[in-house]
């Protein structure tokens, strides 16, 4: 993966971290009713939905680094761009 492609997926990832805060609480707030039942599972929901957030953000760090070093992410296969091909014969 290049640079560029890390730098995204790292935006996305840190964008949809915060959304699943925001959306954590939004469900917590708006699926509460007025039956204990229904309390339980808007916040049981609500804390399934928030838990999403840390793990998204730690991929949005571990992709902003990998575009800082400039190095292949592992486990993939480096890109191959022209500059770099052996010439052919």
């Amino acid at each position: 993966m290049n640079p560029k492609t890390c730098k995204t997926l790292s935006n996305i990832c840190f964008q949809f971290g915060i959304f699943s805060i925001v959306l954590s609480i939004a469900i917590w707030w708006f699926l509460m009713g007025d039956e204990p039942e229904q309390r339980a599972h808007a916040e049981r929901f609500g804390i399934f939905v928030g838990l999403w957030a840390p793990t998204l953000l730690i991929l949005s760090n571990r992709f902003d680094r990998y575009a800082d070093k400039a190095k292949n992410v592992p486990g993939l296969q480096p890109e191959t761009h022209e500059e770099n091909r052996p010439p052919a014969e």
